[in-house]
């Protein structure tokens, strides 16, 4: 990264690589961008993917007032495909300070994390771009686009006590403990669900258990109803992030989760999942499918078959 920063240095910004260190300059450029702060630790435990044996890959930009003003990295993981675990990366977190865009920095960050990756041994990398950051990836730096995702959305008929107490702080912890109250009889210890798609011999994300004591970043829930399981998190609604079904009927733990919603006053359940997989068409057949996040892939080598990798919400970095 020497040659890098000696080349910038003339320029109205320098470009460090992310670190333990500069995690809180990622919370301040992220409350500049979106307006808030995330919640303490979250990139703390978002960005520690030692369990993968590499971590950090990303670069920051800072203005000659040392004030963060970009952001690109990617989040080490693991795909399984054909029966093979290859060292991949989720590309997330890609922010840009509003007074700083269309200067080429994305790309330029996004570039110097892709050598990074390499010389990690990272070999694919994967993402789920907004409007945003997708004219980037897809037609500036030659990533592949395969499909998108597919959301459905289950309408539920309840008081809005979720939508009303968010927002106000003091509610928050109380609707958070009254969460636990009402699932006590549903909830299980354990951390995720294994992914449904590998289950059905597509390539997708690795979940052992490092990765899911991983994603406790992130405050889910695993319930189970009559026979089946649900990865499900609690924000805006009730996200599925993805379903065991164990041959348990699809339509009493749809008519199961909406009974839930209407005791935590929750207006909708939604799912996110790739077309061509066995929880798409079980959706499909009684709900709308309306397009969602894109699916794009960079290959660094690995040579993975991308239209086999197929995701559920549970894989995205925001679940």
């Amino acid at each position: 990264m020497g040659n890098t920063n000696s080349n910038i240095e003339t320029r109205e910004y320098r470009i460090e690589r992310l670190d333990k260190t500069r995690l809180k300059d990622l919370a301040n450029l992220h409350k500049t961008v979106y307006g808030s702060l995330p919640e303490k630790d979250y990139f703390l435990k978002k960005y520690n993917t030692a369990f993968t044996g590499t971590e950090y890959i990303g670069y920051i930009a800072y203005n000659r007032a040392n004030i963060p003003i970009a952001y690109y990295g990617v989040m080490p993981c693991f795909i399984q495909c054909n029966g093979k675990i290859i060292l991949s990366a989720q590309s997330g977190d890609t922010m840009t300070h509003p007074q700083y865009r269309y200067k080429g920095m994305f790309v330029e960050l996004a570039e110097i994390t892709f050598n990074l990756c390499r010389e990690n041994g990272i070999l694919f990398v994967f993402g789920f771009p907004n409007q945003n950051s997708y004219h980037g990836l897809v037609h500036k730096l030659r990533w592949k686009m395969t499909e998108n995702m597919s959301r459905f959305t289950v309408p539920v008929n309840a008081f809005p006590i979720e939508s009303l107490l968010k927002h106000f702080r003091w509610s928050k912890w109380i609707y958070k403990k009254y969460i636990r109250w009402a699932l006590r009889k549903y909830l299980l210890l354990q951390k995720g669900l294994l992914n449904s798609s590998i289950a059905e011999g597509f390539a997708g994300v690795y979940r052992d258990d490092q990765y899911l004591q991983y994603k406790t970043y992130s405050h889910t829930y695993v319930v189970k109803i009559g026979n089946a399981k649900a990865w499900i998190k609690i924000k805006n609604g009730i996200i599925i992030g993805d379903l065991d079904l164990a041959d348990h009927d699809f339509n009493e733990l749809i008519d199961a989760l909406k009974k839930i919603a209407r005791r935590l006053g929750i207006l909708q359940i939604s799912f996110q999942v790739s077309p061509g997989t066995y929880l798409h068409s079980l959706f499909a057949k009684t709900f709308k499918t309306i397009p969602s996040f894109p699916v794009v892939f960079r290959d660094l080598g690995a040579g993975i078959p991308l239209g086999r990798v197929k995701f559920t919400f549970a894989d995205i970095d925001i679940f």
